[in-house]
């Protein structure tokens, strides 16, 4: 296969997308008017799972994400999210780059909470404390370190040795990690958070600090949730809430299932289009997801 046709693997597409490369390409994404994402498509499967048909398209690239999402994988050595991102070029329709899915949703989501974070985050300093240690743990753990400077973390999951085994990994790159039973006894001396879970149950319910920053990525659908009513209450009472696009007011079941009528909540397009500053007070940024994150890591693997 010649590079113009490259099918990349998970490493080979890691290498292409550096966080530092694709946070600036999402800023370049939000501000592109040619940028077209159609409704993604969520097929029901027998036994559980989901196929995502996920399309998106600017001027010059065309792509389509075609992943599944099986939740009866977590603990197994299959991962919940498997699959591809086929991209296009727009002017010849010849097939460019395939990359791989499960990589590009962990680096993209990882790069818009870090996006979030960097515009958003009242303390960026750190600790930043880690919900879920999983996929997406890491890349987070990774993004925040290497875009914010983050040297310390504190890790809490369900299963221990995925805790130990991502502090592990922090360690191993200098970095200061610690592993913690209680998430939200941590909460209050993290001013930084992140959320990614498999989304089954709450698994946040203490309130922030005033200076806090939490992420939640983990709940895209209505039915998933990570944070209690009462902590997402809390955010649009004492602090603000952002949430990733407009989708968010279908999708994020955190808040829809707190009551909270997610149309009002202002975008990350709207931040970055209007420049807007950051409040005062505790953030929550509810990330569910979208393929114009999977365009911006396609424009960002191209351009590498």
């Amino acid at each position: 296969m010649t590079d113009s046709h490259a099918l990349l693997n998970a490493a080979q597409t890691a290498a292409r997308l550096p966080y530092g490369a694709l946070v600036d390409e999402i800023v370049g994404l939000l501000t592109d008017d040619s940028v077209q994402v159609p409704q993604r498509l969520v097929q029901a499967l027998a036994g559980g799972g989901s196929l995502f048909v996920m399309p998106a398209m600017d001027r010059r690239v065309v792509i389509t994400k075609l992943i599944t999402f099986t939740p009866a994988n977590a603990g197994t050595a299959r991962p919940t999210i498997q699959g591809d991102v086929v991209v296009f070029d727009t002017a010849s329709g010849q097939r460019r780059l395939v990359l791989d899915g499960p990589t590009v949703t962990a680096r993209r989501t990882a790069a818009v909470s870090l996006l979030a974070a960097q515009r958003l985050a009242p303390n960026t300093q750190g600790p930043l404390l880690i919900v879920g240690a999983g996929v997406q743990g890491l890349a987070h753990l990774e993004a925040f370190a290497d875009g914010l400077g983050v040297t310390e973390f504190v890790i809490a999951s369900r299963s221990p040795a995925s805790a130990q085994a991502l502090a592990q990994h922090a360690q191993a790159r200098g970095l200061h990690a610690r592993v913690v039973q209680d998430a939200n006894a941590a909460l209050a001396d993290c001013p930084l958070a992140i959320c990614c879970t498999p989304a089954s149950g709450v698994v946040l319910s203490a309130l922030p600090r005033p200076d806090g920053f939490i992420a939640a990525v983990g709940a895209f659908t209505p039915t998933m949730v990570e944070l209690s009513a009462g902590l997402c209450q809390h955010f649009a009472a004492q602090g603000t809430v952002f949430v990733d696009t407009a989708d968010a007011a279908h999708e994020a079941g955190d808040l829809l299932q707190a009551g909270l009528d997610v149309s009002h909540f202002v975008t990350l397009a709207d931040v970055i289009r209007q420049d807007i500053q950051k409040p005062t007070g505790p953030v929550l940024f509810k990330s569910c997801g979208w393929a114009g994150w999977d365009l911006a890591a396609a424009r960002t693997a191209l351009a590498r």
